[in-house]
This record gives C-alpha cells, sequence and structure tokens, in this order.
C-alpha cells in the first residue's frame, strides 16, 4: 500500500467519513489480490464484513459505495436492512421447508466445507404476482442477517449500447464485497429467451453476460432472482440456479392465515366466518387478500367502528374481484 493510500485510510477514519474509509479500504484489498496474495486479501475482507452483519451497528453506514449508472448517475441498488420473520409470511408447508433449509445450509457452511460441499446461493423464485416473493426475500435477509441489496432495474437497463452489460458488472463486483441477500426482482427483464424475435441483439448480449456472471460469481451473498413470468425466461438462465422455489396462489387453509394475519388490528364481529370468506376470495394471492382486508378496516374506522363484520369484508372482497376483472379486460381486449 503506498503512502498516499495511507493518509488517506487514516484522515477518514478520524474524520468518520465512512464513504471514502470503505472505499479506500476494498481498493487495498483489490491491490493485495493483484499481488497475489490471496490469504492476506481474505483476510482484510472477513475484518472488514464479518462483524457488520451480525451486530446492532447501522450497516447502511459500512457498505461500499453504492454503484451508479454512467447514463444519468442513478443508483443501480439499494441496501436495506429488516426485522421480520417467518410469522410474517403464509407459505405453502413445501416452499417453506426447502427456503429454511437454504438458511440451515448457510449456519453450517463451515461443516459442509469440510465435505467439499457449498450451501446453495443461487435461487430462483417464480410464481404468481402478490405470492410473496419478495416478502420472502426480506424474511431471508432478516433470519439470515444479511442486509438485502435490492436491484434497481429502472436504472440497470440503459439507452446506451453495452451500458447495461456494465451495469451488471458493477452490481457483481459490489456484490463481491461482503455478504448480502441479493435480490433481482422482475428477473424476466434481463433472463428473457435469447430467440425471441421481438428482441434486439443487445438483450441476447445482456442475458449472455448475465449468465456469465452468474455461473462465475464465487462470493458469499446469496442471489434471488424472482419473476412472475418463468415462460419468458432463457432455457440456459434455470441451469445456474441451486434451486428453484415455487410459490403458489394460497389454498383454502392459507387463504384463512392470510385473513386472519391481516385483520387482527381490529376486533372482529360475533358472526364473523373466516371460512366463508376463504370460499369468497379463491383464486386470490395473499396481496389481493390483504388490499381486501385494508378496504375493509378502513370501512370500518371511516363508518366510526372498533370492529370489523363479515359484510365490510366480503363487500371488500368483491371489490377487488372487480378490479381484477377490469386488469383481465384491459390486458386481453387490446386491439394491439
Amino acid at each position: 500500500m503506498n503512502s498516499e493510500k495511507l493518509v488517506k485510510i487514516f484522515k477518514a477514519f478520524i474524520e468518520k467519513n465512512n464513504e471514502t474509509f470503505y472505499k479506500i479500504a476494498w481498493e487495498i484489498i483489490d491491490e493485495e489480490k493483484r499481488k497475489k496474495h490471496h490469504l492476506l486479501a481474505t483476510q482484510l475482507k472477513h475484518i472488514l464484513t464479518e462483524n457488520s452483519v451480525a451486530s446492532n451497528i447501522n450497516y447502511t453506514q459500512q457498505v461500499p459505495p453504492i454503484p451508479r449508472d454512467n447514463e444519468k448517475g442513478f443508483r443501480l441498488l439499494d441496501v436495506k436492512k429488516f426485522f421480520i420473520d417467518w410469522n410474517d409470511v403464509v407459505l405453502a408447508k413445501e416452499t417453506e421447508e426447502t427456503l429454511k433449509q437454504i438458511v440451515k445450509e448457510l449456519e453450517i457452511e463451515k461443516v459442509l466445507a469440510t465435505y467439499g460441499l457449498k450451501p446453495k446461493q443461487k435461487i430462483l423464485f417464480y410464481g404468481h404476482s402478490g405470492t410473496g416473493k419478495t416478502l420472502t426475500a426480506k424474511i431471508l435477509s432478516s433470519v439470515i442477517g444479511y442486509p438485502l441489496v435490492y436491484v434497481r432495474f429502472e436504472s440497470v437497463i440503459s439507452s446506451f449500447l453495452g451500458e447495461t452489460a456494465s451495469n451488471l458488472r458493477k452490481i457483481f463486483d459490489f456484490i463481491e464485497k461482503g455478504k448480502w441477500i441479493v435480490l433481482f426482482d422482475e428477473f424476466d427483464i434481463i433472463g428473457k429467451q435469447r430467440d425471441d424475435p421481438t428482441e434486439h441483439g443487445e438483450i441476447k448480449r445482456v442475458v449472455n453476460n448475465f449468465m456469465l456472471m452468474l455461473e462465475n460469481y464465487e462470493g458469499e451473498s446469496v442471489i434471488i432472482a424472482s419473476t412472475n413470468h418463468p415462460h419468458l425466461l432463457d432455457i440456459g438462465v434455470w441451469r445456474r440456479f441451486d434451486e428453484i422455489v415455487y410459490f403458489d396462489l394460497p389454498d383454502k387453509e392459507r387463504r384463512k392465515k392470510i385473513f386472519e394475519k391481516y385483520l387482527r388490528v381490529l376486533k372482529k364481529d360475533k358472526d364473523f366466518d373466516l371460512e366463508k370468506l376463504s370460499e369468497e376470495s379463491e383464486g386470490f394471492s395473499g396481496s389481493d387478500i390483504e388490499q381486501s382486508c385494508i378496504g375493509a378496516l378502513k370501512m370500518a374506522i371511516l363508518n366510526g367502528k372498533d370492529t370489523v363484520s363479515l359484510h365490510d369484508v366480503i363487500k371488500a372482497v368483491s371489490r377487488h374481484k372487480n378490479r381484477m376483472e377490469a386488469k383481465k379486460a384491459i390486458r386481453y381486449e387490446r386491439p394491439y
């Protein structure tokens, strides 16, 4: 390390300039890697990251500089911390068991390593909209203790030729520098089929670049790609994931639990019938039920009541059904 960087990193520490401190620290680690001082680079990396995740320190002050798009200077990702658990989501038993096994594998990572095995770190979430994919990523972030890196696709996709692939490289460079849960939401935007005749060559190059980056990634983060449209994904993308998790629409029993979860804000009338609500909401996602419950609660509060009635909720469910039908009509009846 040269004397100029030594002065800068000491000055940044004294001035409590975390952004500059971490920027120089990562530059030093990258220098040691280039010198093939891999043991030292690994030790420095662990010192910089191992205590940040599990401690009560505000982690947002200790992240490396956020990468930005060259075209407009927009942030390519956000870093967030959550404090929620499995009680905050209602999933199918098999789905929850799969997710908890992923957590367990990360907890016993060192034990697996003694057998030459690695925990699952590249995961694809797919299923209907509103079934808990994004919420589950937040829960994994909270349970595992890794901050959530949410990739901002509106910034990643650039109008400049080649810039989108460059933005993806910046994101992968960033997540190499720590332990994160990385969420590529609406993943089908960049995971599209390469033989899609409606897409131009730039998207095909982006898909190829992303698959190579994903395949070659050997960091310590957990990468989650989430999509509501699995049929749009290139066949080659599926093979790059260690685990594929399906999020289905909730069945009758799970719909009852979701109604119970979101209606707990107010007391329920004596004649309240969750069974009836579960039947009325067939085909609803968890998000659909949440929106219906919010509508019913607002209706009760606006009417000056301290309880919510079955009638309030059924009326809200009916209104939400009408909105869902309207969306379908717009989607399928356009003349273009």
